[in-house]
């Protein structure tokens, strides 16, 4: 796709400084505070980008698919995962239309792409991703909390302009909470930390201060099968 095509070169410019690699920490932390990975888990990275997320699994041991719609994206990835000798699986796919059996997966991941789904496809997209988990497996869909101040910042039209911020669609906790009450299991957030913050605050001191004073900048929902 486009937009994420043309961004793709830079995009890991943003785990590299201090601000960057201190969110992808909490984001990561709570992800797996959440679900619990074990080694040799076949594993479905959805909207995987130039795959941080991918390679992080792989290392735990995973057997890893990353599925993403940019072309782009998946080349690095593709680079970054062969660099490491890591054997992962990356595939031109719509998360919205996935094209995998059922009950393929032990578990489904999908860091920081709901952003960019159309508020009435999110549930559809979940179901799509419970569909190719196996029974008793579990999906976690991480993503940018519009009522924080990290989504007010990315909302921001002077922010927006000529990113590919200019096409997100943002949720809340409670939104998500909605897509399939049935299967939801636990949930959480995090980044409390806010956007406008110098780095020196970028900590897990003051990570900690924050939480529950504000609504974290990032949330995660978990269904089981």
């Amino acid at each position: 796709m486009a937009i994420f095509d043309n961004v793709a070169s830079d995009y890991d410019a943003w785990y590299t400084d201090i601000k960057g690699s201190f969110v992808d920490t909490v984001e990561t932390d709570l992800a797996f505070k959440l679900i619990k990975v074990e080694k040799g888990m076949k594993v479905l990275d959805v909207g995987c980008g130039t795959g941080n997320f991918s390679i992080k699994l792989a290392k735990m041991g995973c057997d890893v698919t990353g599925i993403d719609i940019s072309d782009n994206m998946l080349e690095i990835a593709r680079k970054k995962a062969e660099a490491e000798n890591l054997g992962i699986k990356f595939l031109h796919m719509d998360l919205n239309d996935l094209n995998f059996i059922e009950n393929e997966f032990d578990a489904v991941f999908s860091m920081a792409a709901f952003e960019f789904v159309d508020d009435e496809d999110a549930p559809n997209a979940l179901e799509g991703m419970l569909n190719v988990v196996k029974k008793g497996g579990q999906v976690l869909i991480g993503t940018i909390s519009s009522n924080s101040s990290w989504g007010e910042l990315y909302q921001d039209e002077s922010f927006m302009k000529n990113t590919v911020f200019e096409y997100a669609k943002f949720k809340t906790l409670d939104d998500m909470k909605n897509w399939n009450k049935e299967k939801l299991v636990d949930f959480g957030q995090c980044l409390f930390i806010s956007p406008l913050s110098p780095e020196e605050d970028y900590n897990y001191e003051k990570e900690n201060e924050l939480a529950g004073t504000a609504v974290g900048g990032y949330i995660c929902a978990l269904w089981k099968k």
